[in-house]
């Protein structure tokens, strides 16, 4: 699995191929030089043409082999799927040090569009955007995890495919002892803004406060990149993230996953078409048949849960 940093994760830029021109440090150490340590020399690398040239040279191949199962009507471009993602979730979605997004849901994405014989393109955009963005247009797909709620699929288009539920991670030289929601009473909290972690968060605030204590502090945040450099930089005791991020960040050593488990519900792809929905629903299945998802899964982590993909949303 490719690694990850806080500060790749928060990478700001939406352009799924970008030409971009760097300085890389080259280590060189000439033979009987008195001088222990290496020399840097920089570089320049033209890092974007030949990965873009690529992918045209990959896009002419598809459209001569295979016709592409939705029609360009359904399409905000045609012959492109065009996903929204929010790569501040290692290691399902993130920007490594090369600036390119990587992830077990940017695979998946990637994968779905090359099997619907068209070309994957990525929009990185802040959550609070997201269903806008769908509605308005902008995108035929949200894939960045978003939470099945009965309330979401009443105004898109949804396929449950991989469960998840709710972290708290604290600072790593925490050396204090949580085993519940009560012992996290007073602290301030970080959270994304406008998703289900929000929603949950002040539910779990709710829950305290009903059994008469005080409750915790909560802090919103554009994305929860920002939240945990809050939590790293001493702004908040905590971030409420998922699961799976908040083990990954525990692993590494970054913060301590102090809770888990907490609101588990269904994570979903979503879409305004009702006809690319069903095109998708049926990819995903094929992948699942094949063996694709349960090895894509695998290789992060993550577990696949059972059942088919079924769409849920207006008129089904």
């Amino acid at each position: 699995m490719a690694p990850f940093s806080l500060s790749q994760a928060f990478s700001r830029s939406s352009h799924f191929c970008r030409p971009r021109m760097r300085f890389i440090g080259i280590p060189l150490k000439f033979k009987n030089s008195p001088n222990t340590e290496p020399i840097m020399m920089n570089v320049i690398r033209l890092s974007a043409l030949a990965p873009c040239a690529i992918a045209l040279l990959s896009s002419a191949a598809m459209s001569e082999t295979c016709t592409p199962a939705v029609a360009d009507s359904q399409l905000v471009k045609p012959g492109t799927l065009t996903m929204s993602t929010n790569p501040t979730l290692p290691p399902l979605q993130f920007v490594d040090s090369n600036g390119d997004l990587k992830g077990m849901r940017i695979e998946m994405g990637e994968e779905i569009a090359k099997r619907l014989c068209l070309k994957p393109e990525y929009v990185r955009i802040e959550f609070s955007a997201m269903v806008p963005g769908l509605q308005s247009g902008r995108w035929d797909m949200i894939n960045t995890g978003i939470f099945f709620t009965e309330e979401r699929a009443k105004m898109m288009q949804m396929i449950p495919y991989e469960d998840q539920a709710i972290s708290v991670s604290f600072a790593p030289s925490f050396d204090g002892t949580v085993t519940g929601i009560d012992d996290i009473v007073g602290k301030s909290i970080g959270v994304e803004v406008g998703g289900f972690e929000e929603s949950k968060t002040r539910a779990l605030n709710d829950e305290l406060v009903a059994k008469g204590l005080k409750g915790i502090e909560i802090r919103t945040f554009d994305n929860f990149a920002m939240a945990f450099q809050a939590l790293r930089a001493g702004q908040v005791d905590g971030v409420v993230s998922i699961d799976a991020v908040a083990a990954a960040y525990d692993k590494r050593g970054d913060f301590k996953q102090v809770l888990h488990g907490l609101y588990p519900a269904p994570v979903s792809v979503a879409f305004k078409s009702p006809e690319l929905a069903d095109a998708v629903q049926k990819t995903m299945t094929e992948m699942r048949a094949d063996g694709t998802m349960e090895t894509l899964f695998a290789n992060y982590g993550i577990p696949l849960p059972d059942g088919a993909y079924v769409v849920k949303g207006p008129g089904r």
